[in-house]
């Protein structure tokens, strides 16, 4: 062998090889619009840390970027058909980590036990990896029944019903309303996408709906929860508490105009009195320091993230169908109540926004989205 050899795995193929086919056969504008909205998180995060970190948060906020991209490139290595067999591991595990969450490994922030704390000082939120997970456990259950070209059997929507009921009652008992709902509706999503009767439907919209009365008529959730729901509907109801933040978070947007006062220059952004400004009211910073435009720009890049995904359903084959529309219904459900809740016209859940919010959990799942979407459907040569 020459020194300038160069040395091919079984079959012809250069490590990494399906890593690089996949991306140049995929959907580049999707990849590159998901990594724009990332970098503008990065500088909206950076800017709205500044003050009292330095730059620490956009430091880690960068770290927690290239970890997602590792995480996406290790799982384009799998195919669409691994995948699809690899579906009941990934549900399974996910499922063992909310189970752990609600252990002695979680712990409790903001009256919500959502994470589970690390040996290494890290901490991972096991409700973002279910969605992950339920994006592709969910259609595996459902695709054989439009391969045969029939709707989903009432067995189907059953045992669909099991795999989305278990990890939606373990987040519940966290408890995180939120997240839940994300769930519910990716499902939803799935289940329309699959052909399932509207009797079905109709069935699981009316346990979603359940979900929200028992949010505010029992003590499923935290005080602090509910406090947020209640000022929501009243928001004359708290207003040394949850409504003077949310009246905050709606006069940093008012007051960025059509071209905002500039990156680092938000006076309420830089003073500190928004709370959570770099994981629930990201969007706060866009509205504040780059104005109307800049929000706007950023509502478009979603729509285009979306709308590509679309196409990437058009593409693939029943099962790979399945995995885009429930990413696609994640990242709209999760962008539209994010950024209702900073205009004031969703309840406040605690949902990050994808790509933007501050958060590794929330980073690393949608990047491992993006991933499902792009091995599920790669365009052909």
């Amino acid at each position: 062998m020459s020194p300038t050899a160069t040395v091919r795995r079984p079959g012809g193929r250069r490590p990494g090889g399906r890593v690089r086919e996949l991306l140049l056969r995929g959907d580049v504008v999707l990849v590159v619009t998901a990594l724009v909205l990332s970098l503008v998180g990065a500088l909206l995060v950076g800017s709205a840390t500044r003050a009292e970190a330095g730059s620490t948060v956009f430091v880690k906020h960068l770290v927690n970027l290239a970890v997602g991209l590792v995480m996406a490139g290790a799982l384009l290595r799998l195919d669409r058909h691994t995948l699809r067999a690899l579906a009941p591991v990934l549900y399974l595990l996910s499922v063992a980590a909310l189970v752990v969450v609600l252990g002695p490994l979680g712990s409790t922030v903001n009256g919500s036990r959502s994470w589970v704390e690390l040996p290494v000082g890290l901490s991972v939120q096991p409700s973002e990896l279910a969605k992950v997970a339920l994006c592709v456990a969910l259609p595996m259950v459902l695709a054989d029944a439009a391969e045969r070209g029939r709707a989903p059997t009432t067995r189907d929507v059953l045992v669909s019903g099991a795999v989305v009921g278990v990890p939606v009652l373990l987040v519940l008992a966290q408890p995180d309303l939120g997240s839940a709902l994300v769930l519910l509706a990716l499902s939803v999503g799935v289940l329309v996408a699959s052909g399932a009767r509207w009797p079905w439907l109709a069935g699981l919209a009316l346990v979603a709906g359940g979900a929200v009365l028992a949010a505010f008529t029992t003590p499923v959730l935290s005080g602090y929860q509910r406090d947020r729901l209640t000022t929501f509907l009243d928001p004359s109801a708290d207003p040394l508490g949850i409504g003077y933040q949310t009246q905050q978070v709606r006069e940093a947007i008012g007051s960025g105009g059509l071209l905002g006062s500039g990156l680092g220059a938000g006076e309420l952004t830089q003073s500190g009195r928004i709370p959570f400004q770099e994981t629930d009211f990201v969007f706060s910073v866009a509205g504040e320091e780059l104005g109307f435009l800049g929000g706007a720009v950023i509502i478009a890049l979603y729509g285009l993230l979306v709308a590509r995904i679309g196409l990437a359903a058009a593409r693939a084959d029943h099962f790979g169908r399945l995995v885009c529309v429930g990413v696609a219904t994640w990242f709209g459900v999760q962008v539209v109540e994010n950024v209702g809740m900073n205009l004031g016209v969703m309840p406040v859940t605690g949902l990050p926004l994808p790509f933007l919010s501050y958060g590794g959990s929330s980073m690393f799942a949608c990047w491992l989205a993006i991933a499902l979407v792009v091995s599920a459907a790669p365009r052909e040569r």
